[in-house]
């Protein structure tokens, strides 16, 4: 049976907990390391399926700012950071644009929104 110990660094709080997580088979047989609850279950989510949320602009027409700062607004698979920046790329709004603004509703069906993080006001 194959063992592997994997070392996360929790970033849940600003104790950054170095947590160590002990696979055997596949399966988490113990974590240690974690000051709180909020550790090991960042921890388990690290190893099993890795979550980030994404920052990034989006095009803003007639705007008073070229782009506007958007995120999601919760953590999605990391493996799909790329593809949703991608598609990003192409998503242009017009102004105005308040913050938290729904620009994109549930992203590629991930269940994440895209959300303004800055206004955009329209041009004079």
């Amino acid at each position: 049976m194959t063992r592997v110990v994997r070392k996360v660094l929790c970033i849940v709080c600003p104790r950054g907990c170095e947590v160590k997580v002990v696979i055997e088979g596949g399966e988490i047989k113990s974590i240690e390391g974690n000051a709180c609850p909020r550790g090991a279950e960042y921890a388990v989510t690290e190893v099993r399926s890795p979550k980030r949320v994404l920052m990034s602009v989006v095009k803003c027409r007639d705007g008073d700012l070229p782009v506007v700062s958007v995120k999601t607004d919760k953590p999605i698979p990391k493996d799909k950071l790329l593809e949703v920046s991608k598609y990003l790329a192409n998503i242009e709004v017009k102004a105005p644009v308040e913050i938290g603004d729904i620009i994109v509703e549930n992203v590629l069906g991930l269940g994440a929104n895209i959300v303004a993080t800055r206004p955009c006001r329209k041009q004079k």
